[in-house]
């Protein structure tokens, strides 16, 4: 039996499409179960049949608000051309009548607190996402990356940093095998249950390079560096070869939890994260969500880094204070050579200020030689251990203690 036809008829007008005249026509709604459908009744030719359209064949109007209404209702019919109806109020009650129910979009449109709870809804959702559901997701997309890629991006990598900042090692010989020995030794008495991924074993080997402070890190794939400086920090206060090898635990964790694949694979997670609940993500929001990502996801992994290092030292029966004592020297070391190059680029732009004008020609040289010096030191990255690891003291303290509260959460 079909539907009811509400008797509230409006009067209306429909470009068909195939005249620029308007066709005068009488409007009504039916309740279906999908939605209202649209009925006219052409008033230009008597007796004739009404035409139906199904609520999915009618392009649906949304109200912006309740209490402004526009002007005139424009219905499209799509392929049929379009109705315009000026009895907006009457419109509206009529849709009422025959079952439509705005959807989400248009009570956003027309309700400020669903706006407001939608809006609360989604922020807490992209923040879940970013603080649990991309780490997740991360972890578990890493165990499909073959330790192929892994090593050769660390081949390209290494070698780029060859051809650029890392010198050849200066350290003996002798000493490069007795700390190789070390970091062979610790290898071996690492126990399988600590690794994140059971089935992920990569090739871990130890080399040395200069060029850069005191310095050790780890690349996918297994392949640790540790620079000249660090090793002669240690020397120089005194501290065992127990802070070197707590520091190549800590690289180990790196390579094991395998840091650098995951944050790759995080970025990207959280650039289809983002461009799934935003649409179109410009270059800024990308660029922007990459480095919050970048900070503390890092946070995060020189955390499981540092809880890694004193499980391992504590499994081998090696003391963790050495390396915070070593982590605190490269720090004060860290700040007085900032306070070095703070107060060299002041002098050389109170140099400059000072410089006399009368002839320009003859301390161009000069003015040349500090403007290059201060471009120099603006721009040259401080390369440390620290440079990238948060919270130096609080780690230091920790790492001495050899323990720490996080850890038991990891």
């Amino acid at each position: 039996m079909p539907a009811p036809v509400n008797t509230d008829l409006l009067q209306g007008r429909w470009f068909d499409g195939q005249s620029s005249r308007a066709r005068p026509v009488m409007v009504s709604l039916r309740p279906t179960p999908q939605g209202p459908s649209l009925v006219l009744h052409p008033l230009s030719q008597p007796g004739a049949e009404p035409v139906v359209f199904a609520w999915k064949d009618v392009g649906w109007p949304e109200a912006w608000n309740e209490h402004k209404p526009q002007p005139r209702v424009v219905v499209d019919l799509r392929d049929h051309g379009s109705l315009e109806i000026d009895a907006v109020s009457d419109w509206r009650a009529a849709l009422a009548a025959a079952g439509e129910r705005p959807g989400l979009a248009q009570r956003m449109q027309t309700r400020w607190p669903v706006l407001l709870g939608v809006t609360a809804a989604a922020v807490i959702g992209l923040t879940l996402f970013y603080r649990y559901g991309t780490p997740w997701a991360a972890t578990q997309l890493t165990r499909f990356v073959p330790l192929g890629w892994e090593t050769s991006v660390a081949e390209n990598v290494l070698k780029q940093m060859d051809d650029g900042t890392l010198k050849p090692s200066k350290l003996p010989k002798e000493r490069q095998e007795q700390l190789k020995a070390r970091f062979d030794a610790l290898v071996q008495q690492t126990p399988t249950t600590m690794h994140r991924y059971p089935d992920y074993r990569p090739p871990l080997s130890l080399e040395f390079r200069s060029g850069m402070g005191a310095n050790a890190f780890a690349l996918p794939g297994g392949k640790i560096v540790m620079t000249d400086g660090i090793v002669k920090t240690a020397t120089d206060q005194g501290l065992p070869d127990d802070a070197l090898v707590g520091v190549l635990a800590h690289e180990i964790g790196h390579v094991v939890y395998r840091h650098t694949t995951r944050m790759v694979v995080e970025q990207g997670v959280l650039n289809m994260g983002l461009g799934l609940a935003l649409g179109d993500v410009s270059t800024v929001v990308s660029t922007g969500a990459s480095v919050l990502t970048g900070l503390a996801y890092s946070r995060s992994h020189e955390r499981e880094a540092d809880c890694y290092a004193i499980a391992l030292m504590n499994h081998t029966a090696l003391p963790t204070a050495p390396m915070g004592k070593l982590l605190l020297a490269i720090a004060h070391d860290e700040e007085e050579e900032e306070e070095n190059k703070k107060k060299e680029q002041e002098k050389a732009g109170q140099d400059k200020t000072a410089a006399p004008k009368a002839d320009p020609g003859a301390s161009s040289p000069e003015r040349a030689r500090q403007r290059k010096t201060a471009e120099e030191m603006a721009s040259h990255p401080v390369w440390s251990l620290l440079s990238s690891h948060p919270d130096t003291v609080a780690r230091a303290s920790e790492l001495e203690k050899g323990h720490a509260p996080h850890c038991t959460k990891n």
